[in-house]
């Protein structure tokens, strides 16, 4: 949920920063996207409102993991879980400008997967990730597609020998969650490989997360940011964990070893309204951290300031969200 093209849970540097000596310059208004595991509503919110309003935009389904908006074309690309392929939407700033509130699908690829769980997306690469299970023969699979004005095509499918969910995409490099696990592995030179079974670069330990989930990294504050669903029945064991310096602490850390908890700031607790967080996103402009919270209250849509330091810290920001699953965001021009 990242580079100056983003995915869900991937969102950190579609912006221009201000210089503090420019007394003439804005911040660009932040929106966020939400898609959802139960409707067929994807929520549009300008953040940077004094009361954000939330925009319900309808697509063709009602279940949808991983979300990423490009507002230079107007094109709006989800993976479908109700029709197992990647969809664009287009007319999504008409819409907001008080047209329909029907997004025109315009193209969709190929079922090539089944039971998607997040996408990431760069330059004219859409990759995503499939979550085994028994309708997919319990296979965990990496697929890459190269995307135009018109069309999907798969380039690469790549198959891995853990549960997948979040991914992030850094230049040539992924960042994955390993379900299931306190892991999360990194792929170098992903496009280099040949299809077929791959394996991580990287895999390392993340000390005291229990099921790790959504992640996003921002290389400009170089901070990684993960989730944790601990318990996926209980709606209050939930976490956030911030890894700060991630790329000097990944290099420190030998393959399949452990990243102490001296080196995370943890948000958890009563407070928190964190149960099951499954997608993050994180801007570095403002420092805020928006999360898709699946299970608390039926689902919620929650934003955190940065935290300095571990604790029971509450949400700035709370709205209920039936099923929410994903969340993305983009910076545009007030």
């Amino acid at each position: 949920m990242k580079n100056l093209f983003l995915s869900v849970s991937i969102v950190s540097v579609l912006f221009m920063s201000c210089d503090d000596n420019d007394t003439n310059s804005k911040i660009d208004d932040l929106m966020l996207v939400t898609t959802s595991n139960t409707t067929n509503n994807a929520s549009f919110t300008n953040m940077s409102d004094t009361n954000p309003v939330s925009n319900n935009l309808s697509l063709s389904g009602t279940d949808f993991d991983g979300a990423y908006f490009n507002n230079d074309t107007d094109k709006f690309i989800v993976a479908s879980r109700t029709n197992n392929r990647l969809e664009t939407y287009g007319g999504v700033k008409d819409a907001l400008n008080d047209g329909p509130t029907a997004l025109s699908l315009e193209f969709f690829s190929a079922s090539d997967f089944d039971n998607p769980r997040e996408i990431a997306v760069t330059e004219d690469k859409v990759i995503v990730t499939q979550d085994q299970s028994l309708a997919n023969g319990n296979v965990n699979k990496i697929l890459i597609y190269q995307k135009t004005e018109t069309a999907f095509t798969l380039l690469n499918e790549y198959t891995v020998d853990f549960k997948v969910w979040g991914i992030h995409i850094e230049g040539q490099n992924l960042y994955a969650v390993a379900d299931l696990t306190s892991d999360i592995v990194v792929f170098n030179n992903i496009f280099s490989n040949a299809n077929g079974a791959i394996t991580p670069s990287k895999r390392v330990t993340i000390e005291g997360l229990v099921r790790t989930h959504g992640l996003t990294y921002s290389s400009r504050d170089n901070v990684m940011v993960l989730t944790d669903i601990g318990n996926a029945a209980l709606d209050t064991d939930g976490a956030i964990i911030l890894i700060n310096s991630f790329t000097d602490v990944l290099a420190a850390t030998a393959n399949n070893g452990t990243i102490s908890m001296s080196n995370q700031i943890k948000i958890s607790g009563s407070n928190t309204h964190l149960g099951n967080p499954v997608d993050v996103a994180y801007d570095n402009v403002s420092g805020n951290i928006y999360v898709a919270e699946r299970l608390f209250s039926g689902g919620q849509v929650l934003t955190f300031d940065k935290p300095t330091v571990s604790g029971n810290q509450a949400p700035t920001v709370s709205r209920t969200e039936a099923g929410v699953s994903s969340v993305f965001i983009y910076r545009v021009k007030n």
